[in-house]
């Protein structure tokens, strides 16, 4: 999984390499693993993952932007984002491996 961006078909086969379930049991635990994590973000609770990361959903208010080009005020609707706050073990895990 080096150097390229990784699928569900790559989660699947990950799970199937290391827990042992049936290719398709695997591609069904990982759907209902992300499944439950997309639920729980539209339902606007954040989501920790213990080692690994929160996934927090935020609440922007409107405000008047600028079109870069023209230089015209553009008004941004208010919005919800979703933002990624990883551990400090994952952190430490990625820049050791520089």
């Amino acid at each position: 999984m080096n150097g390229k961006t990784v699928t569900r078909a790559d989660l699947s086969e990950a799970v199937y390499q290391e827990v042992g379930l049936s290719r398709n049991e695997s591609a069904e635990l990982v759907e209902a693993v992300l499944d439950a994590i997309s639920e729980n973000l539209v339902s606007g609770e954040n989501v920790k993952i213990s080692s690994f990361g929160s996934f927090i959903v935020r609440s922007k208010d409107g405000r008047i932007g600028r079109n870069p080009k023209t230089g015209e005020e553009v008004p941004i609707e208010p919005r919800r984002v979703l933002v990624f706050r990883p551990s400090q073990v994952l952190k430490t895990r990625v820049s050791s491996r520089s």
